[in-house]
């Protein structure tokens, strides 16, 4: 009996509650005052306030005080996110900054609900087309060459080296070159995602091949399992948390470089030409509203390659663990 209450998640304390509650009353408050234009010492405190309770939420729900320990963890990164931009927006507008410097997440809200045609038009142009393609195939020709790297010790020692000299190059310099090759649209900026991604999956795929146990490679022999087999069976099955690794690391450095080659020769549309057209025209709204696009796409973009090392590496003690 005693075993069995051990296991049982811990419940929300009455502290924990009383934190939730003053918490969205102090928030309430601020608003309130803001609306009214007294930004005061009430206000400030009332700020204060806001942030501690919001922290003693999150720290609950860590502990699986509120909702269990899944759901809690869950729920922590929604409850951390909504305060950080609940806190910018009392800070911002209760110190009066000016736009130029940083917006309010209001103001960004609604010039994303204002411009939706055009961001649309610039995620498709630079998400859809240039870093998925470019995502596709670096990380596609990384993993074939990773296999012809496995069996020639002479590519091993001698394109491994390239590689690491090669995903040393900044993409400053790399991104004028591919415009003068490709063009201005979009396969120019794929060919620079295909760089930056290329190098990230050949290294972690080689060394995932060489994961693989001595004891697992002896039963593979004495079973007599050719070298297609072995591959097949033992080596690359051990390979793919490496595999997916390099999956997860490519997925944001794909946006990343399909945004900053967009910088040096675009058409007039882009989520990279935005963001240099609208800051010389000090639109900094814009800006981060593109920047904001850019990181939900690519969270998003992560987080399916997560779900995908998920439900093909459920084996591994690493996904047991979490």
């Amino acid at each position: 009996m005693s075993l069995a209450l051990s296991h049982r998640p811990p419940q929300a304390d009455t502290a924990d509650w009383a934190a939730l509650a003053l918490g969205l009353a102090a928030l309430v408050l601020a608003f309130q005052l803001l609306a009214l234009g007294a930004v005061g010492s009430l206000f400030w405190l009332s700020t204060l306030v806001f942030w501690l309770a919001s922290w003693r939420v999150a720290a609950a729900l860590a502990h699986g005080r509120f909702l269990g320990l899944r759901a809690g963890g869950a729920l922590v990164p929604v409850v951390f996110g909504l305060t950080l931009l609940c806190l910018w927006e009392l800070v911002v507008r209760g110190l009066v900054v000016p736009v130029v410097l940083l917006p309010a997440p209001s103001a960004i809200g609604a010039r994303l609900g204002n411009s939706l045609p055009l961001l649309w038009a610039d995620f498709r142009q630079t998400f859809l087309k240039a870093v998925l393609a470019g995502y596709i195939l670096g990380c596609g020709l990384g993993f074939l060459t990773a296999l012809l790297v496995d069996r020639s010790p002479c590519l091993r020692r001698g394109l491994l080296p390239i590689g690491n000299l090669m995903s040393a190059l900044p993409i400053i310099g790399v991104a004028p070159i591919m415009v003068m090759w490709f063009g201005f649209d979009w396969p120019s900026k794929a060919a620079v995602v295909v760089i930056m991604t290329f190098f990230p999956m050949l290294v972690n795929t080689v060394a995932g091949l060489s994961a693989a146990g001595a004891m697992e490679r002896d039963l593979m022999r004495t079973y007599a399992a050719s070298p297609g087999q072995s591959l097949m069976r033992l080596r690359l099955p051990a390979a793919m948390p490496f595999i997916f690794n390099a999956l997860k690391i490519n997925s944001t450095l794909a946006l990343i470089g399909a945004i900053v080659a967009e910088f040096f020769g675009t058409p007039i549309v882009g989520m990279g030409f935005r963001i240099s057209a609208e800051i010389g025209r000090l639109n900094t709204d814009m800006v981060w509203a593109e920047i904001a696009v850019a990181a939900l796409a690519g969270s998003g973009f992560y987080a399916l390659v997560a779900v995908a090392e998920r439900l093909v590496t459920f084996w591994h003690p690493s996904m047991r663990s979490r």
